[in-house]
């Protein structure tokens, strides 16, 4: 199954997709505890639990830098991110981002 076909019916199921849950996915399929993700990512254990439970967003360069760092996509990442900041302006729009 494609990584586009996946993530719609994970869209469908669950709602749009946020950096918050981009990131606990990444931590849970390493299966690590938000203590042990934090400190491999360099932020407190609370920003890490605000980032998740979307309380707190993130740049593109740090969403990047994250994706990088646990090794998943950096499109998929830095899509959420500033999705996550268009959703939270109330702006009706969506983006996707491509390789350049």
């Amino acid at each position: 199954m494609g990584t586009k076909r996946l993530n719609s019916i994970l869209e469908s199921q669950l709602g749009p997709m946020s950096f918050g849950s981009f990131l606990r996915g990444a931590r849970t399929s390493r299966d690590m505890s938000q203590k042990a993700m934090a400190k491999f990512l360099g932020i407190s254990k609370s920003t890490l639990c605000d980032i998740e439970k979307g309380r707190q967003f993130v740049s593109v360069t740090l969403a990047a830098r994250i994706a990088r760092k646990c090794r998943f996509s950096q499109l998929v990442a830095v899509e959420a991110a500033l999705n996550d900041q268009i959703r939270r302006s109330g702006l009706p729009m969506s983006i996707k981002v491509r390789a350049s």
